[in-house]
């Protein structure tokens, strides 16, 4: 995640997440740690995935003290492995404690989606078909979800619903047809927007070319539907196929030669890929812990990534 979207958007989700679990203090923390000690602690996978969310993991705990450091032996988007060491975290005991919890939720969230979405894109190896997230995330969420489905292989759809026009069933039950929505919406959007449409049957396909929708989106079409639409279309629109997109039938769907598969799937559905922080070690001279850290980095600095 750029730093610019981090300092904007991300860090009041990270600051109301450690504020949610630290409400006056951690009592556990302060019984055993009431003073400022330095100390280490290792990040390591404990499943085989692809690893997403490193900076947000991070931010977890430089909100907290912004002396922590996290020396990271894998870069967002490497597939990591069972009993693999992540990266080592330095800075005050209390901290890596305090913040241990909110900074593995992210981590772990972030993972799990850009995993399943690392093997939902690696079965369209070869296509031209790009895979796209949808709007079905989690409530304070979204930032870092999308991420995850980036930093997946995946692409994202429309951020919210001031990013581009998409006219489902009930829009087009409002306006009274679909050539009436896509007009209305040609009337009020900016030029910038793009108009999709999103069809259920031949007819409301037929209907999208003819208003002159730039992408119409084939919902729960079975196979045989699917390409007579991708026909009718004819290279007229960008055809996106959505509905019960799983990896059973994700390359099916793209051998049909559509341009976009959404899934909701990517972020509604994704586990977690799980990670811990283990085997925390105080470090009883601040000196000796920056030491500790510059020589870690030392020492794997020439580690393939």
């Amino acid at each position: 995640m750029n730093p610019i979207t981090m300092n904007l958007v991300a860090d009041e989700y990270i600051r109301r997440a450690l504020q949610e679990d630290i409400t006056s203090e951690d009592i556990s923390t302060m019984s055993v740690c009431p003073a400022r000690r330095e100390a280490q602690v290792q990040l390591i996978a404990k499943a085989d995935g692809v690893i997403a969310g490193l900076g947000v993991f991070e931010r977890a705990f430089t909100l907290l003290d912004p002396s922590t450091r996290v020396n990271a032996r894998v870069q967002d988007g490497d597939r990591v492995e069972n009993g693999q060491l992540l990266a080592m975290v330095y800075g005050d005991a209390r901290v890596l404690l305090s913040g241990e919890r909110v900074a593995l939720n992210y981590l772990q969230r972030m993972s799990g989606i850009a995993t399943y979405t690392r093997r939902m894109a690696d079965a369209l190896a070869g296509t031209k078909t790009v895979l796209a997230d949808t709007r079905k995330t989690t409530p304070g969420m979204r930032i870092f979800e999308k991420e995850a489905v980036r930093l997946g292989g995946g692409a994202n759809h429309r951020y919210n619903l001031s990013s581009a026009v998409m006219l489902k069933d009930n829009h087009i039950d409002a306006a009274g047809g679909i050539a009436q929505a896509v007009a209305a919406a040609r009337a009020h959007a900016s030029f910038t927007c793009t108009i999709e449409v999103e069809c259920e049957t031949l007819d409301m396909v037929r209907e999208a070319v003819d208003a002159g929708a730039d992408i119409i989106m084939l919902d729960n079409m079975d196979h045989d539907h699917m390409a007579r639409a991708i026909a009718l279309i004819d290279g007229r629109a960008v055809v996106e196929a959505s509905g019960n997109v799983d990896l059973d039938s994700i390359r099916e769907l793209a051998d049909l030669g559509v341009d976009v598969i959404s899934s909701g799937a990517l972020t509604h559905s994704a586990g977690i890929l799980d990670l811990s922080l283990k085997h925390l070690r105080m470090i009883e001279d601040e000196d000796e812990g920056v030491a500790a850290g510059a020589a870690d980095i030392a020492l794997h600095a020439g580690e393939d990534k």
